[in-house]
């Protein structure tokens, strides 16, 4: 999620911890979709999703004991007014590169390819690598 040159981000009620905006994908809405929503939900913010940057297995980066995908958008703000959900966020924000809360998850691989999108860097879409053997037992 973008301002300008800056990241919207959500701290979690639940851990504390800040993040880009997240959810599960509910039956009948495309990837994107659940990014616009989730981001409206979380932030109050309207957004327009722009290019995927990312896809990546939630339980090979160790984010998740469970299996899921996370597919990572480049979305551009459009509207909306900032205000956090009650339930599921205690804050949120716009930070820039140099600005980030100690308390960003993964922030070392995401946030990198985020700014370098924001500043219109073009790159290939991040995904995990395929292993040899491909099956495991």
């Amino acid at each position: 999620m973008v301002g300008v040159s800056e990241l919207l981000l959500v701290q979690r009620a639940d851990s504390g911890i800040w993040l880009y905006p997240t959810g599960w994908a509910d039956v009948g809405y495309s990837p994107a979709e659940v990014a616009v929503k989730e981001v409206r939900e979380e932030t109050g913010v309207d957004c327009e999703p722009e290019r995927v940057l990312a896809v990546i297995d939630g339980q090979r980066m160790g984010f998740s004991r469970f299996g899921m995908y996370m597919v990572v958008f480049l979305c551009r703000a459009i509207g909306g007014e900032l205000e956090r959900h009650p339930l599921e966020c205690r804050d949120v924000g716009w930070f820039g590169p140099d600005d980030l809360p100690a308390a960003t998850a993964g922030a070392g691989w995401w946030a990198p390819m985020a700014f370098a999108a924001i500043n219109g860097e073009d790159f290939p879409t991040r995904f995990d690598e395929v292993r040899s053997p491909i099956w495991r037992d």
